[in-house]
């Protein structure tokens, strides 16, 4: 049975020199994109319930921990024991409520407890504090709904669903608006203030609006991948069809 360790080892091997060319040219900025990519990936595999590529892409995550750590260690900046020392003295002083005789009585209070340390952990490192502390590079509608978690916390927000469906409301006839008087910027702007405003109503229905977004965008792939094998099945053109026909084939599909 292999440990980290080994996984460490293998990842020193391709390093070192004559090992492999790719992996001794990367640097932690080169590598930044395949995190991000690996994260979708687990993600996805987490979202279809597929235990096999959920191990699968874990094991390419923490490959990815592993190489920034070597990466580090080569330039003696950190090594992976402080990265596992680091993280674990972390979550001890983010629990006080299991490591310490905080009390608390139910999530939300876990939560607004971590907030609270986690801003006095960077007033002790002397970082500003930031109202918005959430990282650029998320996809835009999940930052969207974590600027709502945080107004929410600041007692600025809607009390109910209900609420937030007739700012969506308003929003789309804002947008309607801009749209009928062609007035492109306009337009744009208000197209970002609908997707902010479905962001926050997933967020009061409790969903995830990035999930949301990715399952409306799996369901219409399959559907288009169907109107095409329709389309052959019947030994029509596809791109020949009117759009009536399309139409017509898309109500079968979807029935």
């Amino acid at each position: 049975m292999k440990t980290i360790q080994d996984l460490v080892l293998v990842m020193k091997k391709l390093l070192a020199p004559g090992g492999c060319p790719w992996d001794r040219e990367q640097t932690h900025r080169t590598l930044a994109p395949f995190a991000i990519e690996e994260a979708f990936e687990l993600a996805e595999a987490i979202e279809n319930d597929d235990t096999e590529a959920m191990k699968e892409e874990l094991g390419d995550y923490l490959l990815q921990v592993v190489f920034h750590a070597q990466l580090a260690e080569k330039e003696k900046k950190f090594t992976l024991e402080d990265i596992i020392q680091g993280i674990c003295e972390k979550l001890v002083r983010r629990h006080p409520h299991v490591f310490a005789d905080t009390q608390v009585n139910n999530s939300g209070e876990v939560l607004k407890n971590w907030d609270k340390i986690k801003s006095e952990e960077k007033l002790k490192k002397g970082k500003k504090e930031e109202i918005f502390n959430i990282p650029k590079a998320l996809p835009a509608l999940q930052r969207a709904q974590k600027i709502g978690d945080k107004t929410k916390s600041l007692k600025f927000d809607w009390s109910k669903p209900a609420e937030v469906f007739e700012k969506v409301e308003e929003e789309i006839g804002e947008l309607k608006a801009a749209f009928l008087q062609n007035d492109k910027k306009a337009t744009e702007e208000e197209l970002g203030d609908v997707f902010f405003v479905l962001a926050q109503f997933a967020r009061h229905l409790k969903l995830e609006a990035e999930t949301i977004a990715r399952q409306g965008n799996k369901k219409f792939e399959k559907r288009f991948e169907k109107l095409l094998a329709r389309a052959k099945e019947k030994n029509l053109e596809f791109s020949t069809l009117s759009t009536e026909e399309k139409e017509n084939l898309w109500q079968e599909i979807k029935k």
